[in-house]
């Protein structure tokens, strides 16, 4: 087992930019897609950092994070913002849950 998070992928409003962490390349084109748009269209919605990452049982976190002096970053407009992702997006974040409780936990359980 590992301690550490393991991320997905994520999108700065500081940086202007997208991640995707090339582990995750055999996920289809669709979802990778998807999840470039959904990133993406928060961090121009309320700015700061979005992270999707997977913790050690492979629950996946919709982390958020702003510079201390980001005076734009709409705290409130993030929270909802979130809430709303959960729900639009719920059968997606499930199954990625379990893409990587098979694909990356699965030693772990043997």
């Amino acid at each position: 087992m590992f301690d550490e998070k393991k991320i997905l992928c994520g999108a700065s409003s500081y940086e202007e930019l997208f991640y995707f962490n090339p582990e995750f390349d055999s996920l289809p084109d669709a979802v990778k897609d998807e999840l470039r748009i959904m990133c993406v269209l928060y961090t121009a919605d309320v700015g700061g950092i979005l992270r999707l990452e997977f913790d050690e049982k492979g629950n996946l976190n919709l982390t958020v994070e702003s510079k201390e002096d980001d005076y734009f970053f709409d705290e409130i407009g993030s929270v909802l913002k979130i809430k709303q992702i959960r729900q639009e997006k719920r059968d997606l974040l499930e199954n990625l849950e379990t893409y990587y409780r098979v694909f990356f936990l699965a030693d772990d359980l043997r």
